[in-house]
């Protein structure tokens, strides 16, 4: 187990409009699974592997999650006026989390298995990849309809087409963020700039992954959290 060491942005600005009543009093992280509300799932992930700083950038009901964050230790970081999308979000909070790779990660999933982000910080490789992308085998990937985002190579080089669904986390190097204009963008246009270098690379989950961005989500995701018990 390698003991490297990479500041985590969490993701938590969404309108998570998926989630239709559930989130109309709530932001989409505080939804409770398993009597948890799903950022403190992400959270435990992160607290894991001991990063020097854990950041979330937040915009709807954004008060809310400040007040739930703060005594965790979580830096909050609030779009205002408006949301940033994930890769204007993680440009935004360099600020606290430095110029080096940064692991990001999404707040609407469950994990079963290994710490996904102790994976990805033991096959880091700096001098071949730009980013290293956690993917999911569809058939592991519970309450995600489609074929997946990415196809893999045997050397872990990825391109887009079906094979495995992104599973929402990542270690990710900064520099190219600067080079997109917009104040708001996704961060698929800087891996389109990896992917043309041959620099996005993957890795496959060998556990469990659910999907809990909708209310069906939500059971699955607890009937997997109980299997663990």
């Amino acid at each position: 187990m390698r003991h490297m060491s990479f500041p985590v942005l969490m993701f938590a600005a969404g309108f998570g409009t998926r989630m239709k009543h559930l989130t109309a009093d709530r932001p989409k992280p505080l939804v409770e699974v398993a009597g948890r509300p799903l950022i403190d799932h992400t959270l435990a992930l992160a607290q894991e592997i001991a990063p020097p700083v854990i950041a979330a950038n937040l915009h709807y009901r954004a008060e809310m999650l400040q007040d739930h964050l703060a005594p965790l230790g979580v830096q909050t970081l609030v779009e205002h006026p408006d949301i940033l999308e994930t890769g204007g979000g993680l440009r935004g909070a360099l600020h606290v989390l430095g110029n080096g790779p940064v692991i990001t990660m999404n707040t609407d999933a469950i994990w079963h298995g290994t710490n996904p982000l102790q994976m990805l910080i033991d096959a880091w490789d700096p001098v071949r990849m730009d980013a290293l992308l956690m993917g999911i085998p569809p058939a592991q990937a519970m309450e995600h309809e489609g074929d997946g985002d990415f196809t893999m190579d045997p050397q872990g080089r990825l391109s887009r087409g079906a094979g495995l669904v992104y599973g929402g986390v990542q270690i990710i190097k900064t520099d190219l963020l600067g080079d997109i204009l917009q104040s708001s963008f996704s961060l698929n246009l800087v891996w389109d700039q990896m992917l043309a270098q041959r620099r996005l690379f993957g890795l496959s989950y060998e556990g469990k992954w659910c999907d809990v961005g909708h209310p069906g989500g939500i059971d699955t995701a607890e009937q997997l959290i109980a299997s663990d018990v």
